[in-house]
């Protein structure tokens, strides 16, 4: 795999905060919209400890995320994540999380119900670069 296309992804995860995260909900999947942090390839989410995704992840904690494709048109590169998601209540990562768009969920990020989600990617590919063939991740 090029460097060239392990830069690009780690781009668009810098860049792109918003993207679909599917989980498993009787033996279905069911997507919603998410808001991702990242250290490198590793992503975090903020959700309630109430959510069904927390349920559904709890029973199966495999995810497929999607990320970066910003609607410019057919050039757009994005990412095809397949990871494995482990609950965190580590203070320090909440705080690291927290931003008061989430104020409209929680009180803080002392709030009990505020829980991280960690997703380690087991896939990544960059998707739609110019019309280029999918280029898997190393990770």
């Amino acid at each position: 795999m090029a460097k060239n296309a392990k830069e690009e992804a780690l781009k668009i995860l810098d860049k792109n905060m918003i993207g679909t995260m599917a989980t498993v909900q009787h033996n279905k999947p069911h997507s919603r919209y998410m808001t991702f942090f990242n250290e490198e390839f590793t992503l975090y989410a903020a959700t309630s400890k109430k959510t069904h995704k927390a349920e559904e992840l709890q029973q199966n904690p495999n995810t497929h995320i999607l990320l970066g494709y910003d609607g410019h048109g057919l050039g757009d590169s994005f990412l095809e994540i397949e990871g494995t998601v482990i609950e965190s209540d580590d203070e320090a990562m909440k705080e690291k999380v927290w931003n008061k768009a989430l104020k409209g969920w929680f009180e803080g990020p002392e709030d009990p119900d505020l829980l991280i989600l960690k997703v380690t990617p087991t896939q990544m590919r960059l998707m739609n670069t110019r019309g280029e063939e999918p280029q898997v991740i190393e990770l």
